[in-house]
C-alpha cells in the first residue's frame, strides 16, 4: 500500500503562483490625497485674505460672523468691491476689523474707549495727541485763528445754516459732504481747509464746523464713532469755566490753539462760567489718525464714501 502524501508533496504538486508587484491602486490613492490636502490649504489661505460675506442679499455670498454688528455685510460688500477694483494689499487691518463688531470684549462696565461705528485694531490710541501728530495741519490752522474768527463773527447772527440744539453747529462740511452756503459765507475758512493735509473730506466721518456752548451748558459723556480720526478743536473764543474731559483726562482750550483729541475715547464738555462771559467757541476739523495708512484711507474713503 502507498504511502500518502505529505502536505509538503502536497504543495508541490500546485502550480507555482506567479511573482507580486505592487499596482498602482497606492500610488493614485496618495495622489488623490494630496490634491485634496492642497485644495484645503488654498481653501484656508483665501478665506483669511478674503471677507467671508459680501453684503447682505448678495447671491453667493456666506452668512456673516454671528458676532458681527448690523450693517457688517455691507460694510465687507465695500471692502470687497475696493479690493476688486484696486488691490488686497495693505488691508489686513480692515479686513480684521469688519470681521468683530467695534464693541467687542466689552463687557457690563462703560469702556474708556469704545467707537460706535467703526474701530480699527492695532492703532495706536490715547485720549489726547501731541500738535507733532499733524504738525503742518495744526500750524495752519492756528495761523489762520484771525480770518476763522473774523468769519465765524460775520455768521453768527445768521438765522440759516446753524443746527438747532443745546450745542449750535454751523457746517461747512458735515459727514463728508461740503455745505456751499456755508462755505460761501466763509471763503477763507474754507481755503484753509482745501490745504489741509489729512482733513477726512471725502468721508462720513469728516466734518468741519463752528461749534458754540453757552454759558451753563453740560454735555453728558460720549463716544465718537471711530478711533481712525483725530478731532482738531481750534479755540476762537475761551472764557473762564469751560471744561473738557476725555478719557477721564482734564484738558485746556485756549484761543488761538488747537488741542487734538481722540474723540472715540468717553468725553464731556461744560461752560461753567457766568452769563456775562459769552459762549465758548471753537472751529472743529476731523483730521486723520497719523497711524492710518495711505492705503487704508483710501479703502476706509471708499467704504465711507457720503451716501453709502
Amino acid at each position: 500500500m502507498p504511502c500518502p502524501v505529505g502536505l509538503d508533496g502536497l504543495f508541490s504538486l500546485l502550480p507555482a503562483a506567479p511573482p507580486w508587484h505592487p499596482g498602482p491602486e497606492p500610488a493614485l490613492a496618495l495622489l488623490a490625497w494630496l490634491a485634496l490636502l492642497f485644495v484645503w490649504y488654498c481653501y484656508r489661505v483665501g478665506s483669511g485674505r478674503a471677507p467671508v460675506a459680501p453684503s447682505e442679499g448678495q447671491p453667493g455670498g456666506g452668512r456673516p460672523a454671528p458676532c458681527q454688528p448690523p450693517g457688517a455685510g455691507r460694510l465687507h460688500g465695500g471692502l470687497r468691491a475696493y479690493a476688486k477694483r484696486y488691490s488686497w494689499a495693505g488691508m489686513g487691518r480692515l479686513h480684521k476689523a469688519l470681521r468683530a463688531p467695534p464693541s467687542a470684549g466689552r463687557g457690563e462696565c462703560p469702556a474708556i474707549q469704545s467707537p460706535t461705528v467703526f474701530q480699527l485694531p492695532e492703532l495706536p490710541s490715547a485720549p489726547c495727541f501731541p500738535r507733532d501728530a499733524q504738525r503742518h495741519d495744526v500750524e495752519l490752522l492756528e495761523r489762520s485763528h484771525p480770518s476763522v474768527l473774523r468769519e465765524y463773527l460775520g455768521v453768527v447772527g445768521a438765522t440759516r445754516g446753524w443746527t438747532p440744539g443745546v450745542c449750535q453747529r454751523f457746517y461747512l462740511y458735515r459727514q463728508g459732504v461740503c455745505q456751499p452756503p456755508n462755505c460761501r459765507a466763509c471763503p477763507r475758512t474754507y481755503r484753509t481747509l482745501t490745504a489741509l493735509r489729512s482733513f477726512l473730506g471725502a468721508n462720513r466721518f469728516g466734518n468741519a464746523c463752528f461749534s458754540v456752548l453757552p454759558p451753563g451748558t453740560v454735555l453728558p459723556g460720549r463716544y465718537g464713532p471711530t478711533n481712525v480720526r483725530l478731532r482738531c478743536h481750534l479755540g476762537l473764543k475761551v472764557p473762564p469755566g469751560c471744561e473738557l474731559v476725555v478719557g477721564g483726562e482734564p484738558q485746556c482750550w485756549a484761543e488761538g490753539h488747537c488741542l487734538l483729541l481722540d474723540d472715540s475715547f468717553l468725553h464731556t464738555a461744560s461752560h461753567n462760567g457766568c452769563p456775562e462771559d459769552g459762549p465758548c467757541v471753537l472751529f472743529i476739523v476731523d483730521l486723520w489718525h497719523p497711524n492710518v495708512a495711505g492705503a487704508e484711507r483710501q479703502a476706509l474713503d471708499y467704504i465711507f464714501a457720503p451716501g453709502q
